[in-house]
């Protein structure tokens, strides 16, 4: 996953997607990073979760929100990206 901060993160989403309250986003990108570092898992497949995600659409992991197995070009909040 390609690393960003919550703040860039925030202004790159709410640029494309006008609707979004950029303060709410925020709150859940927070709880996201807060859950997935306190060991959240996926609702549906046991995996670790993708905060990102669930703060959009629902606590799930990245393969599982998007139907996708390869997430090594999609952006993951900085503070809980590992190596």
């Amino acid at each position: 996953m390609v690393p960003i901060s919550i703040d860039s993160y925030v202004n790159k989403h709410c640029k494309s997607n006008p609707g979004e309250e950029p303060n709410k986003l925020k709150k859940r990108l927070k709880e996201a990073v807060n859950n997935k570092k306190n060991g959240a898992s996926c609702f549906n497949c046991g995996q670790e979760t993708w905060a990102i995600g669930s703060a959009i659409a629902y606590q799930g992991c990245f393969s599982c929100i998007t139907g996708e197995a390869d997430g090594s070009e999609d952006y993951e909040i900085d503070e809980v990206c590992w190596s």
